[in-house]
């Protein structure tokens, strides 16, 4: 971990704090929410021992990278977020013509994007957690979620600008994170107004075994100094998405693929997931779409939980091209 070199780089108006590490074809670990770089620490190693160069940036309004106006939720769609990684990338190589692509959560649908945006920019996809999510022409995705699950479920209930800041302060940043980062129930994660984290269940154990008090604290850190609201603001962008994104309806995904979920992930259990994922739909919608694993016991934060597994899943994949 600590050969990782830490850098700054000039990206599309703002400062974009990168963690690098090894030689070779650039591999672009794109982070979810409530991540950091840090997410990926485990695959930075993996691959840049095998001969590629692993590149995590701090998405816009994460960790270390700074100049993102967090009181403007426009500055948060998905053409600013893909719009920084194209900048980035063209930054740190520009004679590289495409580049693997490695995502989770937030960082996944930041990564179809791409790819509906950008394919020549992607010589190759695994996505992990999130399967693409076609554009409903009829209704965005947080009315979406508020018909599926009402008010309380957490994407209408991150809408309200500070109203979930708030909530969370009297916790603090570790105590926040540890109950979204080990939160291992498939179902739906819920907000109800006013009873703050103690709406969800605690982990089974002290910490999952996965996330020493070491690792959470790195993360609390940066949470501390930056507060939830550039984080959260992907998620109130998601209107604005929407709107922008009407241009793809029924775009497909024309890159060579392999998906990745954990057994008990919440958005696998999502009504119409599993069919979506297994009986064609995914792969109408994604072509290229070569594998899907379900990685049996794990939970939402798959590459972190299960570190051995998914290294070797995305170097088997990666190294065909």
């Amino acid at each position: 971990m600590e050969k990782i070199e830490h850098k700054m780089v000039a990206v599309n108006g703002i400062n974009m704090h990168v963690a690098e590490l090894g030689q070779g074809p650039i591999v672009l670990f794109i982070h979810g929410f409530p991540e950091l770089w840090y997410s990926w620490r485990h695959q930075m190693v993996y691959l840049a021992e095998r001969g590629y160069r692993a590149v995590a940036p701090d998405l816009r309004g994460y960790g270390d990278t700074t100049g993102a106006p967090v009181n403007d939720i426009s500055k948060f769609s998905l053409f600013h977020l893909v719009g920084d990684l194209i900048a980035l990338l063209e930054a740190i190589d520009p004679n590289e013509d495409n580049v693997f692509v490695v995502a989770h959560d937030w960082g996944a649908i930041i990564a179809w994007h791409l790819c509906l945006f950008r394919p020549d920019k992607v010589k190759v996809l695994v996505n992990l957690s999130v399967h693409f999510l076609q554009r409903n022409p009829h209704m965005n995705l947080v009315e979406g979620f508020k018909a599926l699950y009402g008010e309380d479920h957490y994407i209408p209930r991150f809408q309200v600008p500070g109203e979930i800041e708030a909530e969370f302060a009297p916790y603090g940043a570790k105590a926040v994170l540890k109950k979204l980062l080990t939160f291992r129930d498939p179902a739906p994660f819920y907000f109800p107004k006013g009873k703050g984290l103690d709406a969800i269940p605690d982990a089974p154990a002290a910490l999952s075994s996965w996330l020493s008090e070491e690792e959470l604290d790195y993360y609390a850190s940066k949470f501390e100094k930056t507060g939830f609201t550039g984080a959260v603001n992907y998620y109130r962008a998601l209107p604005l998405d929407w709107e922008l994104t009407t241009p793809w309806t029924r775009a497909q995904v024309k890159v060579p693929t392999k998906f990745i979920v954990g057994e008990f992930d919440l958005v696998y259990h999502i009504p119409g997931a599993k069919e979506y994922i297994h009986n064609g739909g995914f792969k109408k919608d994604v072509p290229l779409l070569e594998e899907v694993v379900v990685i049996e016991g794990a939970a939402h934060f798959v590459n972190q939980e299960r570190p051995d597994e998914i290294n070797k899943h995305i170097y088997d994949f990666i190294q065909k091209f």
